[in-house]
């Protein structure tokens, strides 16, 4: 475990936010304390939020959460949060403010002696940054899909997510460096017979939390997998004919949660669905209506136990349930 950090910043941060939350004191009181600007104090208390020296809750006075988050945990047997946000918002703005409310949840689930999958993606992006520090000892980050195409290696993107999972919760990092998809799928089944693939895919067996994002070709934010040149024409096709509504870590499937048969995932590297039933908790994190369908499924295909969304996304599913 890493020394803790005494630099005068996070010092006068500690002590701002003591005498805000636990003092009760003005922020004009604290910076005449301090010798400070109320600028200052306030610039403080950010630092001190954003760092992890400060763990903001809001308890609903809803015996089970709010009438939204009650009624999908009754529909759809999941813990939910819905992120409040407003029809105006952009899609930007709202994938922002339900990764950043993930971002911030996520902390309560992760701790030291854990195995993290994390996936890639525009979700998963955003929610790296940001994630609060949490410093924990004996923690593994596990990619769950290859991230190489034909245009790209994809190491420096996925690596970039797994390296903020990691500086956040100080943990080691294990990278999948496969392609998205095979070319072949005998290429695929030859991959997983030798042994190093064989290590990786034992220790996404062993997951105890997996983060995730819902893959879409209908999103407002365009899905990094189906803008990012790991499709082709025939591949789109294909999807076409499997009635394919989005994917998890690369993993294709159809509303009703199926995805066995779906051509394309006999050349996909992400972890097969029965793998992701056995972790014990499956965080979704997904934004915007035009990602009904694809949470329709995952929901269906029972990989989901936590999911964060935006209430109009909530009112959607519930209305369609």
């Amino acid at each position: 475990m890493s020394a803790p950090t005494h630099d005068p910043r996070t010092l006068a941060a500690l002590r701002a936010a003591q005498m805000y939350y636990l003092q009760d004191l003005t922020m004009e009181t604290i910076a005449a304390e301090l010798h400070a600007s109320r600028s200052t104090v306030s610039r403080l208390l950010s630092h001190a939020r954003e760092t992890g020296l400060v763990d903001i809750q809001v308890r609903s006075p809803f015996e089970a959460g709010a009438p939204l988050e009650r009624a999908l945990a009754e529909r759809f047997r999941v813990v939910a949060h819905v992120v409040p946000a407003p029809a105006t918002l952009s899609d930007v703005d709202r994938l922002e403010r339900v990764a950043l409310t993930a971002a911030r949840l996520l902390g309560r689930y992760v701790d030291s002696n854990m195995t993290i999958g994390v996936a890639w993606g525009s979700t998963m992006g955003a929610i790296s940054r940001h994630l609060v520090p949490k410093e924990l000892h004996n923690t593994l980050i596990v990619q769950l899909n290859g991230a190489g195409n034909s245009q790209t290696t994809g190491i420096e993107y996925a690596s970039e997510i797994l390296r903020r999972f990691s500086d956040a919760y100080s943990a080691r990092v294990q990278q999948f460096p496969v392609p998205a998809l095979f070319d072949d799928p005998l290429t695929k089944q030859a991959f997983w017979r030798e042994r190093a693939t064989r290590r990786l895919v034992e220790i996404q067996s062993r997951m105890d939390i997996a983060v995730f994002g819902l893959g879409s070709p209908f999103a407002g934010v365009p899905s990094h997998v189906y803008v990012g040149g790991y499709l082709d024409d025939v591949d789109y096709r294909s999807l076409g004919a499997d009635g394919v509504v989005g994917d998890v870590a690369t993993v294709f499937y159809r509303v009703d949660g199926s995805y066995r048969d779906v051509a394309l995932n006999a050349r996909a590297t992400g972890p097969e669905f029965e793998v992701l039933r056995r972790v014990a908790r499956r965080v979704c994190v997904v934004a915007g209506e035009q990602k009904l369908a694809s949470l329709q499924g995952a929901l269906a295909a029972g990989i989901v136990t936590d999911v964060v969304l935006d209430e109009g996304l909530a009112r959607e599913l519930l209305a369609n349930a």
